[in-house]
């Protein structure tokens, strides 16, 4: 457990452990969650599909490709228990794979159109 007060700054970092230097990092999607069996019914997304939802985020420079920086502004879940968790799912790319999911970015999802 990491304990830090509300509103203040937390800061993360994530490394790909390869020695493959063609090797990229992409933080598409992460959750936070009051609990830790359940991300979906009572989640906050910080990024979601690559785009970022919280207003607090913050991506920083890495020198490496291989590694992630960012931040976020501590909160809580409402009645509930003090605790949140995180759950972050990265991609990793060919650094000049184009086409790769890393180059593509925020990608935003069309709802579908329901039919009567």
């Amino acid at each position: 457990p990491y304990h830090v007060k509300i509103n203040q700054n937390l800061y993360l970092e994530a490394s790909l452990h390869s020695s493959d230097p063609s090797l990229e990092l992409f933080l598409d999607t992460c959750v936070a969650s009051p609990t830790r069996q359940n991300f979906t019914t009572r989640s906050y997304a910080i990024i979601k599909n690559g785009c970022v939802k919280d207003p607090t985020y913050s991506s920083y420079y890495s020198p490496y490709r291989h590694t992630l920086r960012f931040k976020f502004n501590a909160f809580q879940f409402v009645r509930s228990n003090p605790e949140v968790y995180l759950q972050c799912e990265l991609v990793v790319c060919r650094t000049f794979d184009y086409s790769s999911r890393c180059h593509q970015g925020c990608v935003q999802r069309s709802k579908r159109e329901t039919s009567s």
